[in-house]
């Protein structure tokens, strides 16, 4: 049974939705601030978080880069600020789902129930795959085609990334977007321009540091997770390029 904890300082919404999301048949907790949440979470872990910003003690924000930090936990933002760039924020901070106030609750399963597979399917997938971790079951290695033993793979699928020799790393929505633009012609430099377009959907900001800090923390969240060096190069008056040998899911399965 998934277990989901409600951060929510409203009790009244906070307990209807703990109750929705009980009767749906999950294992669910409500907090009312960040500290709770952490007590929750020292407690056993959560698979799912639904998480609002604004919150007495701490604001959701930095809960989230909290819990990305030291958590696989899903999280789903709850709340009322509707703007582009609190959405951005989110989202780059390891937000999984965004979702304004008022909201039906039955959107709100339907999100936990496709994290719940996308989840599960992750992990039904990992004994099979040749690229897994040391000490999990794998496949034989000559099932696997000796190029995709060398390079990394990017699943686009489960959203996670995998190197050669390390464990696989799930990507939030925004770090999924950004590598999808790299390896899709990796050694070739994708502009900054190309990239705000995709996350964001607005013209490049000369000004503005959010990809290069998507960047740094991607590549802190890939190397403490799998002991490996995410291969994303800075391009000099250009953008970024993923200049490591990558293969995508879809080729794996074709190939095995």
């Amino acid at each position: 049974m998934a277990r989901i904890i409600v951060v929510e300082d409203e009790a009244d919404l906070r307990d209807d939705l703990v109750e929705y999301l009980d009767r749906c048949g999950f294992e669910v907790l409500g907090a009312s601030r960040g500290a709770e949440l952490d007590r929750l979470l020292d407690a056993g872990p959560a698979d799912v978080i639904v998480l609002d910003i604004n919150l007495p003690d701490e604001d959701g924000f930095s809960v989230a880069r909290r819990v990305r930090a030291s958590s696989s936990a899903a999280i789903i933002m709850l709340t009322a600020r509707s703007g582009l760039i609190d959405r951005v924020i989110g989202l780059e901070l390891g937000a999984d789902v965004y979702l304004v106030k008022p909201v039906d609750f039955r959107e709100v399963e339907a999100q936990v129930k496709a994290l719940m597979r996308r989840m599960q399917k992750g992990t039904a997938a990992q004994p099979a795959v040749e690229l897994s971790p040391a000490g999990t079951a794998t496949a034989p290695v000559a099932s696997a085609p000796a190029e995709s033993r060398k390079a990394w793979v990017f699943d686009d699928i489960e959203w996670r990334i995998q190197p050669p020799t390390g464990a696989a790393v799930p990507l939030t929505a925004t770090e999924y977007k950004f590598l999808s633009l790299l390896v899709t012609a990796p050694g070739e430099a994708v502009s900054r321009q190309d990239i705000s377009i995709a996350l964001t959907g607005r013209d490049w900001d000369p000004y503005s540091r959010s990809i290069d800090s998507l960047v740094r923390r991607l590549r802190i969240k890939v190397e403490e997770r799998s002991g490996c060096a995410l291969p994303v190069q800075a391009v000099h008056g250009v953008g970024y390029a993923f200049v490591g040998p990558v293969v995508t899911s879809a080729v794996e399965d074709s190939a095995g």
